[in-house]
Formats: C-alpha cells, sequence, structure tokens
C-alpha cells in the first residue's frame, strides 16, 4: 500500500466518521473552535436524493432498496484544500461543518481537530454500536437438542 492510499483510507474514515455522526453531537464538538478559515463554495448545501441499492444475503443480484434523501456540498479553503460532505437528510448545516472538517483534516490542523472532534465521535459510536449489540445479544435464542427424558 503506497502513502497515498493510506491517505485515502484515513479520509474514507473520517468522511465515514462525520457522515453518521449525529448533526447536534457534531455542531456541540465544533462549536469550541472559533478560529475557522475562510472558504469558498464549490457546491453551495444541496438537498437530493439518492437510490440506495441492496444484496440478497450480501452477496446475491443487487436490487434497489429505496431512496434516501441526502445533503452534500463541496468547498476550498483560503489555502486551497477541498473538503466534502455528504450527510443523510436535510440538514445544511451539518453538511458545512463536515466539509469544513473534511478540508482541516488536510491541514497542519489535523491532529487537533482529530482530539477534539474525531475521536468523541468516534467514542460515542462505538458505545452505540456496542449497546445495540448487547440489546440484540440479549434476544438471542440459542438452540440445542434437549433431553427428553426418556431413556
Amino acid at each position: 500500500m503506497t502513502a497515498q492510499d493510506d491517505q485515502n483510507e484515513a479520509r474514507k474514515g473520517w468522511m465515514s466518521l462525520l457522515a453518521k455522526s449525529p448533526a447536534q453531537r457534531l455542531a456541540d464538538l465544533t462549536g469550541e473552535i472559533t478560529d475557522w478559515p475562510g472558504f469558498e463554495w464549490l457546491r453551495p448545501p444541496e438537498v437530493g436524493g439518492v437510490m440506495v441499492r441492496g444484496r440478497t444475503g450480501g452477496t446475491g443480484a443487487p436490487f434497489n432498496l429505496g431512496e434516501m434523501t441526502v445533503t452534500r456540498c463541496a468547498l476550498r479553503l483560503a489555502t486551497g484544500e477541498v473538503g466534502h460532505g455528504y450527510v443523510q437528510g436535510r440538514d445544511k448545516a451539518h453538511a458545512e461543518r463536515a466539509a469544513l472538517i473534511d478540508a482541516m483534516m488536510q491541514t497542519e490542523r489535523a491532529e487537533e481537530l482529530r482530539r477534539a472532534v474525531l475521536d468523541p465521535l468516534e467514542t460515542q459510536l462505538q458505545a452505540a454500536k456496542a449497546s445495540r449489540a448487547a440489546r440484540a445479544a440479549a434476544t438471542k435464542v440459542d438452540f440445542f437438542t434437549m433431553v427428553r427424558g426418556e431413556d
């Protein structure tokens, strides 16, 4: 794997995290950042729809599951870094914050943002995932052969 591949994988990771994060939590975490850089819109926030596709059993033939509303935007920082934001729903501010964080993660402020924004989001999403898994595990039924008592 090249350095560019590693960088692309890291970017996919933080963009996924930003897209999955609750809008209010992202707003709370970024509210403490007061020195946002200047930027220009390449694509202002806009709401649209995408087709969600599925596969039977995860490996079967693809089929159209349905549509989902998304908001997307793209911006360029004054220093030249480009950021993109894609989020589920109609929250333009959430998409803008995601795009700003994406662009700023490509600057020297990346570690600061990772500690202040991405790490707390990751912790919260992992805790929510573990909680869902625990609730699902509590409903699991183990089937086994029972001895009926007749010898």
